[in-house]
Formats: structure tokens, sequence, C-alpha cells
């Protein structure tokens, strides 16, 4: 199913949010990159061509795309000083477009974050772009394989109660936006990763929709179609 391209406003309605957080809600791109690339030099690989995989996925199962032939045990080795660079790098960090309303507008409706980060960099990022951290999280120590693997969001839906088909994920990457329809769930795409990727609608930044609870008890998020 490709992204909606209506000119009227779409609205989704989900009974939960499911949150990834890098490029989603929080822009560590800048972080991310100069991690990545030093990394990528650092094998005696390009960097750009690293770049278009290292979005979305835990650093280890990156690494195991860009270096197939390696051990996974070095991989995870070299993950653990990757996550812990990253964590203390907060140079840039910032609210992605809309998050900080996004984020208000969302306070007590059923919601959680699914991030390929783990809990110690998660908490770095959101409390450098001055985000509030969901009480419901799923980070990299709650699963056994990484995105596009749709193991994080099942567990996400499973935490919260409801049905992964009454989910609604929002994603950047190519990797994430494969997880949540591996899930079974619409997938709104945030930003310009995202709208090449099929999710079931995208918005350029979180500025260009609304969340409100319905009667029901049920969310209804509307999408503004681009100007």
């Amino acid at each position: 199913m490709s992204a909606s391209t209506t000119t009227t406003p779409l609205v989704l309605t989900a009974k939960a949010l499911l949150l990834d957080m890098d490029g989603t809600i929080v822009n560590s791109d800048a972080v991310v990159e100069r991690c990545w690339r030093e990394w990528a030099v650092s094998h005696g690989l390009d960097p750009e061509e690293a770049l278009k995989v290292v979005h979305g996925r835990q650093g280890y199962a990156t690494m195991a795309i860009l270096l197939p032939d390696r051990p996974v045990e070095i991989n995870h080795a070299e993950n653990a000083v990757m996550l812990a660079r990253e964590t203390a790098d907060t140079d840039g960090v910032v609210p992605v477009a809309g998050a900080p309303e996004f984020m208000a507008a969302i306070d007590g409706l059923p919601h959680a974050l699914v991030t390929s980060a783990d809990t110690a960099l998660a908490t770095a990022r959101m409390t450098a772009a001055a985000l509030p951290m969901p009480a419901v999280r799923v980070t990299a120590e709650s699963v056994r394989a990484s995105k596009p693997h749709p193991e994080g969001f099942l567990k996400g839906a499973a935490a919260l109660g409801v049905d992964p088909a009454d989910c609604v994920v929002f994603e950047d990457s190519a990797a994430g936006i494969a997880a949540g329809r591996a899930a079974g769930m619409r997938v709104i795409g945030v930003g310009p990763r995202a709208a090449a990727h099929a999710p079931t609608a995208h918005v350029p930044d979180l500025t260009s929709l609304t969340v409100t609870p319905a009667a029901d008890g049920s969310i209804d998020i509307t999408i503004r179609p681009a100007a």
C-alpha cells in the first residue's frame, strides 16, 4: 500500500500509538552520522553507503549488513562501544518539528516508545530533546531481533493490551516501516526517509497531524495534506 496523497485530511483511528524515537520524534541525525561515518572509515567502508542502512536498526545488525563475513561477537562488542559513544554525544540532538506538541497531545492516551536504542541512549536523547519519556517502552534490551523484525512493535502492543491491528506506528526508516507492516499495523511515515517505503500515510514532520481522543476511547489521528 502506498502512502496517502489525498488533498483532503486523512483520519486514522487507533486504540494505541507506537512511536519510534530517532528520526520520528527526536532528530539525532547529527550524532548518528558523526559516529557512523567515523566507524565506516575506520573499517575501510564508504560512509555514504553505510549511512543508507544505519537508520532504524540496532548497531550490531547494521554491522552485520556492512561486514557480512565478520563474527557476530565482534559486532556486538563494537556495538557496545558505539552505544556508549552515542549516549555521551548529544550535540545537535533536538526534537523533530511538532514533537513537543505531539507528545503533550498523547499524554494520558495509550502509547509506547519502540526504539532500537538501549535504555541509556533513549533516556539521553529524549532528555536532550526535552521530550517526556513514555511510561511504556520497548528498547534494545527488550527484544531478541532488531527491526525490520516486528518483535518490538508486537511487544509494545502486548504491553498496552491492544491488538496489533488497532495500533498505529510512527516511523521514519525503511527498517522501522517494514517492522510495523510485518506486525500487521498501519504506519505513519515521518520525514524525508519515510516517503519511499510505502507507509500507510506520510507526513514531513509532526506539525502535519493532530491527535485527539474519541468519545469511544479510541484515538483519532488527522493528517493534513501537504500545502
